[in-house]
């Protein structure tokens, strides 16, 4: 699938202003913000429940919420036809394959870990605490996803770019984790190379947010659900109970093992792998001015 080429706009101020890239941005995030109201609104009804039952209907409500209001800003204001990024051909495999390469991605950083004495299984909680990290892992893959990606991403990339985009993606992708708990500088920069690069990659490639979405969900998943290691500096009680030692570098320290120079290495590595593959089927927008401009008809031009 090629990259969608930035919309041809029709000869009305208005339409042009609407669609400078700028300005399409700020109205995209305007709906993402709307997106999160509405979603802290449905929230509220459900945080006092305690059921963990609960807490997945709710992901799965805010996931929705996330991709109606998505939905409606690409056909409401950029008036594409369809939603290519949620076109259902395709999409359980697209789906399903995003969540495997996500379980065994940090499988293999964990393995690397234990391998060198970083983590060590010294019990197991029943199942039941998988339904908490089951609720995160579906409300951050969907949510960021969409923010990240669908909106930010496709935008900027559009406008400036792909690499541009990559840079500027990956940059905020990182930034934003620097508000969590037991951040640090160094997380936050381990989030920009391994997670940013890696999901804008595997977006460029399938021009789809199904595939990145799994892996995102899956990765947050296994971490904190499977692992028991924190995500992203929140502490998560896992289906097994480890015993993490060893220096930061190593294994992420409080913030998680996402912030682990195997992390890093892995899936940084993984990352460009999945651009020179999405490179070699032309998947790179260029950005605006190296793009040749429109020839225009006989008519306009006499």
């Amino acid at each position: 699938m090629q990259p969608t080429p930035p919309n041809t706009p029709p000869n009305s101020f208005v339409w042009r202003i609407v669609h400078f890239p700028p300005v399409l941005l700020a109205i995209g995030i305007s709906f993402i913000i709307g997106a999160m109201t509405i979603s802290g609104l449905v929230s509220r009804a459900f945080r006092q429940t305690g059921n963990d039952w609960l807490a997945v209907l709710l992901a799965i409500i805010v996931a929705a919420i996330f991709a109606a209001f998505y939905c409606a800003f690409v056909r409401l204001v950029e008036r594409r036809p369809g939603v290519p990024e949620f076109a259902l051909p395709g999409w359980a495999r697209e789906l399903g394959s995003g969540l495997l390469v996500g379980l065994v991605l940090f499988s293999i950083v964990v393995g690397i870990i234990a391998a060198f004495g970083g983590y060590q299984v010294i019990g197991t909680h029943a199942a039941t605490v998988l339904l908490p990290s089951l609720a995160i892992a579906i409300t951050s893959g969907v949510t960021e996803e969409i923010a990240l990606r669908g909106v930010f991403f496709r935008i900027v990339e559009s406008w400036l770019g792909s690499w541009i985009a990559l840079v500027l993606s990956a940059a905020l992708f990182g930034a934003l984790h620097l508000s969590n708990p037991n951040a640090t500088f160094l997380a936050g920069f381990a989030i920009t190379l391994e997670a940013g690069i890696m999901l804008a990659a595997l977006y460029m490639l399938t021009r789809r947010l199904w595939a990145a979405i799994g892996l995102h969900a899956a990765w947050n998943f296994a971490q904190g659900g499977i692992y028991g290691i924190a995500v992203s500096g929140f502490r998560q009680d896992g289906l097994l109970v480890p015993r993490i030692t060893g220096s930061d570098l190593l294994t992420g320290g409080t913030f998680g093992a996402e912030a682990s120079l195997p992390a890093v290495i892995l899936c940084t590595g993984f990352g460009i792998a999945l651009l020179v593959i999405a490179h070699r089927r032309g998947r790179f927008v260029a950005p605006f001015w190296m793009r040749p401009k429109p020839v225009q008809s006989a008519a306009l031009q006499e």
